[in-house]
C-alpha cells in the first residue's frame, strides 16, 4: 500500500470517528434535555397570593412579573376545582397567544405541567373537549412561530425541549380526537321528554352559540327548537351591546333580522362576554392578587369592599409595564 492511499484511509477513519462522536454527544444531550423537561416537581409557595408592584420602593425591590404570579397562585390546584376550570383555561389560552416569551423558564415548565393536568382531567371526565382542543391548537401555532426565532432568545430553554413539548401537544390532540362519549345506559328522562317551554328555557341559558348548534344536531326536534329566532336574539343581547348589534344587522328577504347569522358575525368582530363561577381577586388597598377562598394580609378595615374580581385579560394587563 502506498503512502498516499494510507493517508486517505486514515483521514477517512478520523472523519467517521468525529462524526460518530458528534452524533453520540448530540444523542446524549437530547436525552438529557428530555430528562430535564420530564421532571414535573411542582414549585410550591407557602403564600398563595402575590403582591403586585410595578416599580421599586424602599420596602420592595424590583417588580412583579407574570411568570412569578403564575408560579405563586397555585393554578395546578385551581384546575381541579370545577368553579375555576374555565377561568384557568381561558388564562392559559391568553398566555399561549402572546405571553409565552414573558414567562421565566420555571414558569414555562409549570405552564406545560398544568396544561397536561388539564388534558388528563378532560380525558377522564370527557367534558370541555372543544375548548381544550382549541387551546392546544392555539398553543401549537404560537410555538411553531416562536421556535423559528429561538436564536433571538424568544423562548427560554433548549430547542430540543420545545420540540419535545410540541410533540406532546400533538399527542394530546390525538388523544382528545379519540374520545367517544357513550350514551347513558339508564333509560331515564331525557331533554326531549320535557315540555317544549322547559326545553326552550334551558336553551336560552346556554352562552355559546356553538353549543346550540351541537344540540340541534342531536335530533330533528331539537334542531327545530335551536333555530328559534328568540333564542339567538337573547344570545346576541347577552354578549353584545345594542350599538354593536346595530352595526352588524343582517336582514332576510322578508325584512326579519337573521339573529343566528348576526351572532356569529358579531363573534368575529367583538369579544364575547365572559362569566366565571370563581375568579382571582385583587385588593385595591394592599395591591395583592389572590384566590377568593385564601387569606391575604389585608390591613383595611373592610377588606371585602376593597376586593374586585379580575378577568383573565385583566390578570394579563396587571403585568404589562
Amino acid at each position: 500500500m502506498d503512502s498516499s492511499s494510507y493517508c486517505k484511509d486514515e483521514e477517512f477513519y478520523k472523519e467517521n470517528l468525529l462524526l460518530a462522536m458528534g452524533y453520540d454527544v448530540a444523542a446524549k444531550k437530547r436525552k438529557k434535555d428530555l430528562l430535564n423537561n420530564s421532571t414535573k416537581i411542582p414549585y410550591f409557595h407557602k403564600d398563595k397570593w402575590i403582591y403586585v408592584h410595578k416599580a421599586s420602593t424602599k420596602e420592595r425591590h424590583g417588580y412583579s412579573t407574570l411568570g412569578e404570579a403564575f408560579n405563586r397562585l397555585d393554578f395546578s390546584s385551581a384546575i381541579m376545582d370545577s368553579r375555576r376550570f374555565n377561568y384557568v383555561v381561558r388564562l392559559l389560552e391568553l398566555i399561549a397567544k402572546s405571553q409565552l416569551p414573558s414567562l421565566s423558564g420555571v414558569a414555562q415548565k409549570n405552564y406545560m405541567n398544568i396544561l397536561e393536568k388539564v388534558v388528563q382531567k378532560v380525558l377522564e371526565i370527557q367534558q370541555n373537549v372543544r375548548p381544550i382542543k382549541e387551546l392546544l391548537q392555539t398553543l401549537y401555532v404560537s410555538l411553531c412561530s416562536l421556535v423559528q426565532d429561538m436564536g433571538k432568545s424568544v423562548l427560554v430553554g433548549n430547542i430540543n425541549i420545545w420540540v419535545y413539548r410540541m410533540e406532546s401537544i400533538l399527542q394530546w390532540q390525538q388523544q382528545l380526537d379519540t374520545i367517544q362519549i357513550n350514551r347513558p345506559t339508564t333509560k331515564g328522562m331525557t331533554l326531549t321528554d320535557l315540555p317544549v317551554c322547559l326545553q326552550m328555557n334551558i336553551m336560552q341559558r346556554l352562552t355559546d352559540g356553538r353549543d346550540l348548534v351541537s344540540l340541534g344536531q342531536v335530533c330533528p326536534e331539537l334542531n327545530d327548537l335551536t333555530e328559534d329566532r328568540l333564542v339567538w336574539k337573547k344570545l346576541c343581547q347577552y354578549h353584545f351591546t345594542e350599538r354593536q348589534i346595530r352595526k352588524r344587522l343582517i336582514m332576510t328577504d322578508k325584512g326579519h333580522l337573521e339573529w343566528k347569522k348576526m351572532y356569529f358575525k358579531l363573534c368575529r368582530c367583538y369579544p364575547r362576554k365572559e362569566q366565571y363561577s370563581d375568579t382571582l381577586q385583587f385588593c385595591t388597598h394592599c395591591h395583592i392578587l389572590f384566590w377568593k377562598d385564601t387569606n391575604h394580609p389585608c390591613t383595611a378595615n373592610n377588606a371585602e369592599s376593597c376586593c374586585i374580581p379580575v378577568s383573565p385579560q385583566g390578570f394579563i394587563n396587571l403585568f404589562r409595564f
